[in-house]
């Protein structure tokens, strides 16, 4: 007797678990505790400027149990690691995955994973090379608009020579190679002329090392095309330290990315020419669409975005359009 209420025992454990595991969320459903909804999302780090520093507490804002979500985060600049943690969102049963792409490429089998699971995923900040059916929609900014804008605004300074140091971002993602096209397409065909063209992975201190060793080796320069603004930065510091002039009626361009309110004061100051915007905020649409709020006609969902002039720029400008504080 004692024997076979053990083995009914164990049948009800094993028939509790099994009610558990199906449970547990995925194929798309509103499978996290409590019901809410369970989101995944695979970032760059906060570190990596106050662009992403912003975006990240944009995500986690909106994101939140407050709003009806579980949310689950990964942050890396390495795209593997990003494919690895986005295949374990999905083996977890998330029931949606956002993502920030550290590279534009390399993504179509996680993402073919994640649609067979019945997961949906929606690319934020940056697009990716893959087929538009394996996502629902891309809330992004045109990092080649963000760039043939920067362009424009140099040629229209109408400088008798263009010799142009180019900082470059993360090799490979979609802000460097939008950033960079249309500076590229000026080198081809003769209009400005390349110094060096090397990236510091949006680091500061590895921007400045770029600047440092081209001064140290005597070439002649006067523009500074940064990808964003912490490189702009360390750019800068290199400049100062060797006694070279900039910004405003200075010997050498300098222009960033991003709009942090700090870099816009720098144009404001007149110690900087430029810097493109680039919106963090794609949170609450992307929600909206969860929630039933916002209907689109178009998966690609493009942020409207300017670029600034130290000479027009107003304190107006930095109020609304800059970043952090």
């Amino acid at each position: 007797m004692k024997r076979f209420k053990a083995m009914v025992m164990a049948g009800v454990l094993a028939l509790s678990l099994v009610l558990t595991a199906c449970g547990a969320g995925g194929s798309g459903s509103s499978g996290g505790s409590g019901g809410l909804i369970k989101v995944g999302v695979i970032n760059n780090p906060p570190s990596e400027s106050g662009y992403r520093e912003a975006n990240v507490k944009d995500m986690e804002a909106v994101f939140s149990e407050a709003n009806g979500y579980e949310l689950k985060t990964f942050y890396s600049l390495k795209n593997d690691e990003q494919l690895q943690a986005a295949q374990g969102f999905i083996t977890e049963g998330v029931d949606y995955l956002l993502i920030s792409a550290a590279e534009t490429t390399g993504w179509d089998e996680v993402l073919t994973k994640a649609k067979e699971a019945g997961i949906k995923v929606f690319l934020f900040d940056r697009m990716i090379d893959v087929d538009e059916s394996l996502y629902e929609a891309a809330v992004v900014s045109d990092m080649a608009k963000e760039g043939e804008t920067a362009v424009q605004w140099l040629l229209d300074q109408k400088l008798d020579v263009y010799n142009v140091i180019h900082i470059q971002g993360a090799m490979g993602s979609d802000a460097q190679i939008g950033r960079t096209g249309a500076l590229d397409a000026q080198f081809a065909n003769g209009t400005m002329n390349l110094v060096v063209q090397q990236t510091a992975t949006w680091d500061e201190a590895e921007a400045k090392k770029i600047v440092e060793s081209v001064i140290n080796s005597g070439a002649d320069f006067n523009v500074i095309y940064a990808e964003n603004d912490g490189m702009a930065k360390g750019a800068v510091a290199a400049l100062d330290e060797a006694g070279i002039t900039h910004g405003v009626n200075g010997k050498v361009i300098v222009m960033g990315f991003d709009c942090n309110r700090w870099a816009l004061r720098e144009l404001l100051a007149g110690n900087w020419n430029y810097d493109g915007q680039c919106s963090p905020f794609q949170a609450q649409i992307i929600s909206d669409i969860i929630q039933g709020k916002t209907t689109i006609s178009s998966k690609i969902i493009i942020n409207e975005e300017k670029g600034f002039d130290a000479t027009t720029l107003t304190q107006n400008d930095i109020d609304t359009y800059g970043l952090g504080e």
